[in-house]
């Protein structure tokens, strides 16, 4: 079973920028009372700012407030009352006790505790930190009372909750609560629908405090008297505005962020900005007017660094965001901001994102082949010098790739005897003593590790019946969505700029079948692995569509069924030893385990996969890369003496 700190949790929430789509929310919203209106739609991001919290159940409700400056402490009954009263008062805490009652009211919970340590998040600059505040006091009751709400479901519960403040905040705040990926929204009366953009390459964003002021209250009210019915032709001209012109950018916006087209996305920026200006700002044209945003717009530094450019949340002279051409111009840009322009400014980084959130690694294994070290260190530990020259245990590699490429969450497969060296590893922090004898580069290398520790998630397996069994302990984990499994005794050298894991789950986005990593193997080592064979379907022949499968063939029968033709010549194909598994092969490893269904006495990988190919089809993806065992001496010194080249 999963391992989890469900006494103490960890909780970080993002705050959010609202890319396209201002004011659809609430506008969208009026379709209660009027269908001509068309409904709302925004693209909405968390950003890498944001607030970072522990909580533990408790009696009462306890938030605690340790930031420089903002120290401060609510303590209270868990009363529906007393929680409402402070809610409405409007001070520091009405936005946790707003929340904190609505699932008092809606929910058998008792209190919780809970402590606000970090928050790198400008408050009040249209990127919702009150939002966040609320969607992490949502995740803190759901989490720790296994209250089985989903994403859509925390989100909508925090803005119930902040509904409850005088804050009366828009219905596009909480989209912090998906985390930071683009998400879009669409409003239709009372009905909200996200959903998840395909990102295609990377997106280098700026955003910045214009240190100036606006009112957004008059603003909003300025906006509102423009709905249900437009009478007059700037009312009308509001409408369309949020209606079929915010609706056609909205979809530009979507095929670009697909197409990875930075360059058409921010000159689409501009666009709106300029139809905002057009036909929005004269509803409230003190407020809309923006004297310092349109000028650090129009800046000829700023140009040459950015596609385009546009005002954040309700607009006005509150905040600026712009797409830079790229990440050199984005640091250049953020500093010029900064230095002569004495704008708070943050870069985020909308990175190409993918289905799969989630990776399995299977170490449990005693590694009989290279005993007697594993007496006294786990083979996952065996130590391998890194390509940044930096002394590391093979796992680490591993876990570093899976982070830079955005991977989430990680589920080791351990030992029972093995978890204390783990825990110890990526989640007590060196001493104050150790940690000053290193120079401020490995400092900041340390805070990754416990960074890292935090995606980890642990399941023991009890017994021991083959690698089949290994990746089945993971099945609630996946939570039926597709998972990357890499194997905890190799490492992976990509030949080109992309990672071997990257390149497999470009190949699996196409078609998001069961897809494995293959590499060519020569004809005595056949015996020795799974060979499969197929037919290619693209002309540089990188993915394959696999028909045949078997593990370890004897050469007679690897010559007669196995050969696959690649680049002119007959050669035989092997798994990487990286995989993209989707529910499907739970299934069937679930089926075969009450079945007992064995080969060599071991519940086997292969089996599923091959019975997942026969339903529903296989993909290979050619990995342009090396694979390094560390699964036995010989192997081991070659990856020693190689891999960090």
């Amino acid at each position: 079973m999963e391992i989890t700190k469900e006494s103490r949790i960890e909780i970080f929430v993002p705050g959010r920028l609202c890319l396209f789509g201002e004011h659809s929310d609430w506008a969208g919203f009026y379709r209660i009372t009027n269908e001509e209106i068309e409904p709302g739609r925004a693209i909405v991001t968390g950003i890498e700012q944001g607030i970072h919290a522990f909580a533990e159940k408790a009696e009462i409700f306890e938030v605690l407030c340790t930031l420089p400056g903002l120290e401060k402490r609510l303590f209270c009954q868990m009363e529906l009352s007393e929680l409402r009263e402070i809610a409405a008062d409007g001070e520091f805490f009405s936005y946790v006790a707003g929340v904190a009652s609505y699932f008092k009211e809606h929910y058998k919970v008792n209190g919780i505790r809970l402590v606000i340590d970090t928050m790198t998040l400008p408050m009040k600059r249209g990127l919702s930190s009150s939002a966040a505040v609320c969607v992490l006091v949502a995740r803190a009751f759901n989490r720790l009372y296994d209250l089985h709400m989903n994403t859509l479901g925390e989100m909508q519960a925090a803005y119930w909750g902040e509904q409850r403040t005088p804050s009366k905040c828009g219905r596009l705040d909480q989209a912090c609560a998906f985390g930071v990926r683009p998400v879009q929204m669409r409003f239709d009366g009372n009905d909200i629908y996200v959903e998840r953009l395909r990102i295609k390459g990377n997106f280098y964003w700026v955003f910045a405090d214009l240190n100036a002021s606006k009112d957004t209250v008059k603003i909003l009210s300025d906006l509102n008297q423009c709905y249900p019915l437009a009478e007059t032709e700037v009312q009308k001209a509001v409408w369309e505005a949020l209606g079929k012109d915010n609706k056609a950018i909205i979809e530009k916006a979507i095929s670009y962020f697909q197409e990875g087209d930075a360059k058409k996305l921010g000159e689409l920026m501009s666009e709106a900005q300029e139809n905002f200006d057009k036909k929005v700002a004269p509803a409230s044209p003190v407020e809309l007017r923006a004297p310092v945003l349109h000028r650090i717009l129009c800046d000829p530094i700023v140009k040459e660094l950015v596609y385009g450019g546009k005002g954040v949340g309700s607009q006005g002279d509150g905040t600026v965001q712009f797409l830079a051409k790229d990440e050199v111009c984005q640091k250049k840009l953020a500093q010029y901001l900064k230095q002569e322009k004495n704008m708070e400014a943050f870069d985020f980084t909308i990175r190409q994102q993918r289905s799969v959130r989630k990776a399995v690694i299977p170490v449990a294994g005693f590694g009989t082949r290279v005993y007697p070290e594993t007496r006294g260190v786990k083979k996952d530990f065996f130590p391998v010098i890194d390509r940044d020259g930096m002394l590391k245990p093979a796992i680490l590699v591993l876990l570093e790739e899976l982070d830079s490429i955005g991977i989430e969450k990680i589920c080791l497969v351990i030992g029972e005897e093995d978890r204390a060296a783990y825990q110890e590893f990526f989640e007590k922090e060196l001493s104050e003593e150790h940690l000053f004898k290193l120079p401020e580069e490995m400092r900041q290398y340390e805070q990754r590790i416990m960074r890292i520790g935090k995606k980890l998630r642990y399941v023991v397996q009890q017994e021991r019946k083959g690698f089949g069994h290994a990746v089945y302990q993971c099945r609630n984990f996946t939570n039926r969505e597709p998972v990357l499994l890499l194997l905890g005794d190799m490492l992976y050298r990509s030949y080109e700029e992309r990672s071997c894991v990257e390149q497999l789950l470009d190949a699996y986005e196409d078609t998001e079948q069961l897809t494995l990593g293959i590499t060519e193997t020569n004809e005595n080592m056949v015996s020795k692995y799974g060979i499969l064979t197929g037919n290619w379907l693209d002309n540089k022949e990188q993915v394959l569509e696999v028909n045949k499968m078997i593990e370890k063939p004897s050469i007679e029968k690897a010559r007669k069924e196995l050969q696959t033709d690649l680049e002119g010549k007959k050669t035989y194909l092997t798994v990487f030893g990286n995989y993209v598994l989707t529910p499907a092969v739970f299934e069937c490893l679930e089926k075969n385990i009450l079945g007992q269904k064995m080969t060599k006495g071991e519940i086997q990988l292969t089996d599923a996969l091959d019975e997942v190919r026969e339903q529903y089809g296989m993909r290979g993806c050619h990995i342009n890369g090396r694979v390094y065992d560390l699964g036995n001496p010989a192997s081991y010194r070659e990856t020693v003496a190689e891999y960090g080249k």
